[in-house]
């Protein structure tokens, strides 16, 4: 699960990965700024993710999903911490992703963005 969660949030315009607290967790950034912060424990190969969300649909899931807690050493209004365990289908796991992605891309300034919009046009 870990591979396919690096690669999906890898797969998002201007998304790169990075590691400032160390070899883990693994940091999902754009602009600049972290969208996603990916957790394996070895031993038993667990992996959470934790994501940016709008503080109504945060709470909401949590309330739906046991494998959704608040964000772990994050701030606990807008992120959640998500168990990938498999009881949670991975497209919802993506739709999760992209609200995170979506939501910091938007909160980047007006030049930031068309950076981050301008490296994918020259990459193409």
């Amino acid at each position: 699960m870990y591979s396919k969660l690096t690669a999906y949030c890898l797969s998002k315009k201007g998304a790169v990965e990075d590691y400032p607290f160390g070899p883990s967790p693994l940091v999902m950034k754009v602009g600049g700024k972290m969208f996603a912060l990916i957790t394996r424990a070895e031993a038993d190969d667990e992996v959470q993710i934790s994501l940016k969300c709008d503080p109504v649909i945060a709470a909401n899931l949590r309330e739906q999903h046991e494998c959704v807690r608040p964000g772990y050493h994050l701030n606990k209004k807008h992120w959640n911490t998500v168990a990938a365990d498999g009881s949670l289908a991975v497209d919802d796991l993506k739709a999760m992703i992209d609200h995170s992605y979506e939501l910091v891309l938007a909160s980047l300034t007006k030049a930031a963005r068309e950076s981050v919009l301008l490296k994918i046009g020259r990459s193409r």
